[in-house]
Order: structure tokens, then C-alpha cells, then sequence
């Protein structure tokens, strides 16, 4: 069942990308058709800010208490990124319309060639972004899940928290905090809550899951097309006996836009994650830190533990698929002119040769993903997140002390 629905994602349309914008589509953040449908999706997004409205006032109402305080927070960052990615998709829909109709157009007119060279790489790393795709749905869905049915197991397991909120001691537990009008600690009023909250946690997911998930596979789709350039630069002059200066010119030339074109909408790319992921960065190290707090204090049960740790393995995980992915674009781009001087173009005379100089200083160009002006995305500032982190947690840890 699950293989058949996998195989019915597939597009020929959309090679690469056809189970990445089934998500995005089905979550309302590629809406390349408006109508009623992407009407009703945004509609939903501005319920979902409405929702982290309230998780803010909530936070507001609770900061003397540095536990709870640290609950709230942890959950409330994660959610404010959710709504930022949502929200920045949409608000640049044209620019992410573009990367994706560029990245399907160019893999379809490779693909037509024939080559079995080209056929492979792209097969290759095709493969791979299947593999991270379905592998980060997992992981976001078991986070998800976790989220939802820790406070049920939580209350059906203990009869002791049932018996404190009927006496008006204690409330049952919650997914996440945040504000509401009436009494959400108890009977009715906590359902309505947990509905809403379960129901924010799912959309949540989701845009996490389809954002990121297709953020990295495009990562991955420049990585693979840097490590394909590559190749056909050392294979310029294949046929060497056969080759005219003119043909030579032509694959000299079509390299140099291949490059160029690449560099182009990485560039767009790198426009609208950039200050997403510095977002994200700066706030990491805070839910890293708030979880691992949460984790080490007597007063968390068991049960709230697992799911913390869960919360927390994904937020590592989060980070650094982008982190190892970005790397990746860096360090094949690095690598893309080592092609040129495989290839045997000592053989030709001293115009091709000069063309060939000229390509090659092109091709010296790296391409890089950032975090906003100050980062780079890569996995030098990956572990200086999980050092943030630790140092947060050390000084707070100190403090509470």
C-alpha cells in the first residue's frame, strides 16, 4: 500500500521533485493555480499566526515561572518558524515558481539525450533525494505523533494527575501552551484546546516536513548538477580525431551556461531560505537549549521526557540536513573545475586552449547557501550552534542552581 502510494507521487513532468510538491500542494505552499483552494490555504496559514499570537501571550502570562516559561518557549520558536516558512513561500511564490519550473525543465532536457553518463548521475542523486525525503517525513510524523498523544498517554497512565485536576489542584496536561479566552485546564474547555492544538501540530508538521524536505533536495539537485558539470567538462573533447574547433567551441560554451545558470538560481535559492534559516539559527540554539533543561529537571515525568527527546532529535536533525546538505553545494562546486583539466585539451590548438583557460576561471566560482548576512550554512556553523547550545544550557543551568 504504502509502495503505491510512493509510485503514484511520481511526475514525469517533475523528475526530481514530483513527491516534494505533491506535499507542498497538498499543505497549501505551492499554489501555482489561485482560485477557491489556494484561498482556503492561506486562510488557514493567517489561523496558524493567529495561533502563535496566542502562544506568545501565553508566554507572557507565565514568565515567572522559568519552567513553564521554558515549555512555552520551546514550542512557540518552532511554531514561529513554521508560520515564517509558510508564510515566505507564499509571499515568494514567483521566485520558488521559478527554481522549480528551471530544475524539472533542465532535468527533462538532459534526461531526452540519452546519455547514460548524464542518466546516471542524475538517477544517482534522484535516488538519494528520495531516500532524505521519505526518511524526514518519518521523523517529522513520529515527532509529530509523539506531540499529540504524550498528554493522553500522560493522563490515562497516571491516575494521580486525573485526580489533582478534578480537585482543582492541577490541569490536565497540554500539547503545547498558549492563551485562551475560558478555562482550558479541565473538562470541556481542555478538548477544545487539545482539538486545536493536535490540529496546529499536524499542520505544523507538515509545513516543516514539505519546506524542508524540498529545500534540501534542491540543495542536493546543485550538488548533483555540479558534480554532472564536471563530468562533461572532462569529456569536452571526447572524439578528439573527430571534433571541430566549432563543436569544441559549442561544449566549451554550453559548460559556461550550464555553470552560469546554476550559479543563477542558487542565487534565487539562497534569496528565499536565507532569511528563514537565519531565523532558524539564531533561535536553535534557544529550543536546544530550552528542551535540554526540560530533560535534565526533576520535575519532568517520564513521559514528558520521551517526548522532549523526540522534540530534540528532530531539531538536530532539522539542522543538520541543512547544514550537511549545503556543505555538499559548497564543496562540489569547489571541486566542478578539477573536469576541466582532466580533460585532453593540450591536444587542441591555442584558441580552444584559451577558451578552455577561461572556462575554467568560471568555473572557480563556489556556490554557497547563508543564514542571513552573518553565516554561512554549513557544517563549521552547525557545530557552533550545538556549542551555543550547551554554553545556554550551562549558564542556565548555573543560574537555576
Amino acid at each position: 500500500m504504502i509502495r503505491k502510494f510512493v509510485s503514484n507521487l511520481e511526475d514525469e513532468n517533475h523528475p526530481l521533485l514530483a513527491p516534494t510538491l505533491w506535499g507542498l500542494k497538498t499543505w497549501g505552499l505551492w499554489q501555482p493555480i489561485k482560485g477557491l483552494n489556494s484561498t482556503f490555504h492561506n486562510l488557514i496559514h493567517i489561523a496558524a499566526v493567529l495561533f502563535v499570537i496566542s502562544q506568545y501571550i501565553e508566554l507572557w502570562n507565565i514568565r515567572s515561572d522559568l519552567a513553564l516559561a521554558l515549555q512555552n518557549l520551546s514550542v512557540t520558536m518552532l511554531s514561529t518558524v513554521c508560520v515564517v516558512k509558510a508564510g515566505t513561500f507564499v509571499f515568494w511564490q514567483r521566485s520558488w515558481t521559478q527554481i522549480i519550473n528551471y530544475v524539472s525543465s533542465l532535468e527533462i532536457s538532459q534526461l531526452s539525450t540519452s546519455d547514460s553518463i548524464t542518466g546516471g548521475v542524475i538517477g544517482k542523486y534522484t535516488k538519494y533525494s528520495r531516500r532524505v525525503t521519505y526518511f524526514y517525513w518519518h521523523l517529522v510524523a513520529g515527532t509529530v505523533l509523539t506531540l499529540i498523544l504524550a498528554p493522553l498517554a500522560a493522563l490515562a497512565m497516571s491516575s494521580e494527575v486525573r485526580g489533582r485536576a478534578s480537585n482543582d489542584s492541577a490541569s490536565y496536561p497540554e500539547i503545547m501552551s498558549s492563551w485562551a479566552p475560558f478555562d482550558r485546564s479541565r473538562g470541556f474547555g481542555y478538548w477544545i484546546i487539545y482539538v486545536e492544538q493536535a490540529s496546529i501540530c499536524f499542520y505544523g508538521g507538515g509545513i516543516v516536513a514539505m519546506y524542508d524536505s524540498n529545500a534540501v533536495v534542491l540543495m542536493n539537485f546543485f550538488a548533483g548538477q555540479m558534480e554532472l558539470l564536471s563530468i562533461n567538462c572532462s569529456r569536452l573533447f571526447e572524439n578528439d580525431e573527430e571534433l571541430s574547433n566549432v563543436d569544441a567551441m559549442l561544449r566549451i560554451e554550453n559548460c559556461y551556461k550550464h555553470h552560469m545558470s546554476l550559479i543563477k538560481h542558487c542565487k534565487i535559492l539562497n534569496s528565499v531560505l536565507s532569511p528563514v534559516m537565519f531565523l532558524y539559527v539564531v533561535i536553535c540554539s534557544l529550543m536546544i537549549c530550552a528542551s535540554a533543561i526540560q530533560l535534565t529537571t526533576d520535575s519532568t515525568t517520564s513521559m514528558e521526557k520521551i517526548r522532549i527527546s523526540e522534540y530534540l532529535v528532530a531539531l538536530i536533525a532539522q539542522l543538520f540536513l541543512y547544514c550537511w546538505h549545503s556543505n555538499e553545494v559548497l564543496t562540489m562546486s569547489s571541486k566542478v573545475d578539477d573536469g576541466v583539466y582532466k580533460s585532453d585539451w593540450w591536444t587542441r590548438d591555442v584558441k580552444i586552449r584559451r577558451n578552455v583557460l577561461l572556462l575554467g576561471g568560471q568555473l572557480r566560482k563556489t556556490i554557497f547557501f547563508t543564514a542571513g548576512p552573518f553565516a554561512d550554512l554549513n557544517l563549521p556553523t552547525f557545530i557552533a550552534i550545538l556549542r551555543g547550545s550547551y554554553s545556554y544550557y550551562t549558564l542556565l543551568s548555573k543560574k537555576e542552581d
